[in-house]
Parts: structure tokens; C-alpha cells; sequence
């Protein structure tokens, strides 16, 4: 089944916003910053991160912007930017929540299977502090960085998916699975 050209990208994720309206999370800047690095041809409209306020609101969210989604007629896509904390033993199991939501909401598992997954392990400071130094360490949370960081960070990952062969060091377990999410849909737009 040929997938239809997107024309943008709704990026949900747990950032919440303070009483002026400052948003507490790097996760939109991280993402901004990749997409706007990596200038994927497909993606000729906006894209728009979604504060959720939350893990749990995220996961509330989560069916009925699928199911916008799925109205617009193919002409938008659906990203989930949310940690694996300690109550999910890896990406595998928080995708399976996600996708146990969908079900209970009735939407097919052609459209869920639609959606891009990126799941840091913890906090996307740990991909941050792998990018930037080469480790990380997944089971605790990575240090707290400036938003500047996080979007050099994600400058240099967007390079990385677009030269492969200059990865060296390998990449953290919930980076390499969420980057094949990234990876299939650049192959589905092709």
C-alpha cells in the first residue's frame, strides 16, 4: 500500500506549560530541532508539537488525535514522544499501552501501526548526554541541559540517521529502537 505524501507532523509529548505560558520540557525543542535538521522532502506543511501535560494526559490524548489523524485523509502524521520510566521494562511494553488505548477506542491496527513511537528510556537527557559525549546510562535519568544542547543534540542525531555509517559507538537501546520508528517511516514516504 503506497503511503500518501504527509504534509505535517503532530508531535505529541509530556512537556507542560507554567502559569506564563514557559514550557518545563526540552522534548518539542529536541524534536523541532531534529525535523528541522534532517529536511525530510515529504514534509511540506508544519510541524506542530503538542504540550500534554503529562504522561497520563498524553495517553488520554493519545486516541482522539489518532483519529484526527485518520480524518485528515493521510495528510498527517502522528508522533508520541514520551519516557520509559520505571513502571515499563522497555519501549516494547509502553508502545503495547499506547496500543491497548487505541483498541479500547476502536481504531484499527492499520492506523495505530501508522503512528511514530519515540520513546527515550528515562529522559531524552539521556540521548542528549549520548550525543554529546558518546555514554549514557539508561536505567538512571540523564542531566538536565539547556535547550541550546538538546537542539545541537538533535542537529547531530538528524545527521547521524541521514549518514549511518559514521555511527561509532552504539546507539542506547530506547535511541536505536525509537530511531527504526523514525527509519520506517522515512522508508514508508519514499
Amino acid at each position: 500500500m503506497e503511503m500518501p505524501k504527509r504534509t505535517q507532523v503532530i508531535c505529541l509529548h509530556e512537556g507542560e506549560r507554567n502559569k506564563e505560558g514557559k514550557l518545563f520540557s526540552i522534548d518539542p525543542i529536541f524534536a523541532s530541532a531534529f525535523i528541522r535538521a534532517y529536511k525530510p522532502t515529504w514534509l511540506r506543511g508544519a510541524f506542530t508539537p503538542v504540550a500534554c501535560g503529562g504522561k497520563t494526559r498524553l495517553l488520554e490524548k493519545f486516541p482522539i488525535e489518532l483519529t484526527l489523524c485518520g480524518k485528515s485523509g493521510g495528510d498527517t502524521t502522528l508522533v508520541v514522544l514520551a519516557d520509559v520510566d520505571d513502571d515499563h521494562e522497555d519501549c516494547d511494553s509502553l508502545k503495547a499501552k499506547y496500543h491497548a488505548k487505541a483498541k479500547k477506542a476502536k481504531i484499527s491496527d492499520e492506523l495505530f501501526e501508522k503512528v511514530v513511537f519515540i520513546f527515550p528510556k528515562d529522559r531524552i537527557e539521556n540521548w542528549v548526554e549520548f550525543l554529546t559525549t558518546k555514554h549514557t546510562n539508561e536505567n538512571k535519568e540523564g542531566p538536565r541541559v539547556e535547550p541550546s544542547v538538546a537542539a545541537s543534540a538533535a542537529r547531530e542525531l538528524a545527521r547521524l540517521c541521514k549518514h549511518p555509517h559514521e555511527i561509532v559507538v552504539p546507539f542506547p537501546p530506547s535511541l536505536e529502537w525509537s530511531c527504526k520508528n523514525w527509519n520506517a517511516l522515512v522508508e514508508r514516504m519514499r
